[in-house]
């Protein structure tokens, strides 16, 4: 019994711990820092994008995505940014919402304008780009390409326009 006690005691500490953190995780679930100042953006779709990703400028993380919502008169998706203290965005920038690659996730991308105004804190970007769908341009490209045959029919010139060489 002496040697149990203490497996038993290890045990309920791991199991207090992995309550801890579980509890942790449940509370801060859709939570995002509010620190920085908050800019807006409209987009037509927003694709995968969630409370939580990132907003970058060149890669670099600049801030999160705090808030989406959908505007009942156009319908469109308003997306409100959380932009770190340090940096600030010329008011010609744009925005767009894009992925990492095929299995990435999705994050908007800023891209700085060349004025020298800045957006004030509640500004909306005045050029946004929506989220493309890879799946539909995926489906598009393999059925453009089901209608054309990769060899020309026989008697037909080649279609890059060059003359085969005799071999010498």
């Amino acid at each position: 019994m002496s040697r149990r006690l203490p497996e038993l005691l290890t045990g309920f500490a791991v199991i207090a711990a992995a309550g801890v953190f579980l509890a942790y995780a449940l509370l801060s679930t859709g939570e995002v820092s509010t620190g920085g100042y908050a800019l807006t953006a409209r987009f037509g779709s927003v694709g995968g994008l969630t409370v939580g990703s990132d907003v970058k400028i060149g890669g670099v993380i600049i801030g999160h995505v705090a808030d989406e919502a959908l505007d009942p008169v156009t319908y469109a998706a308003v997306v409100r940014l959380n932009i770190n203290n340090g940096i600030k965005i010329p008011d010609d920038s744009s925005a767009s919402i894009t992925s990492d690659g095929l299995l990435g996730g999705v994050y908007v991308a800023v891209s700085p304008g060349g004025s020298n105004t800045m957006l004030a804190p509640g500004a909306a970007f005045p050029v946004t780009q929506s989220a493309i769908n890879v799946q539909d341009l995926i489906g598009k490209f393999i059925f453009s390409m089901g209608g054309s045959s990769s060899k020309p029919a026989s008697g037909a010139p080649s279609s890059s326009g060059a003359t085969p060489q005799a071999a010498q």
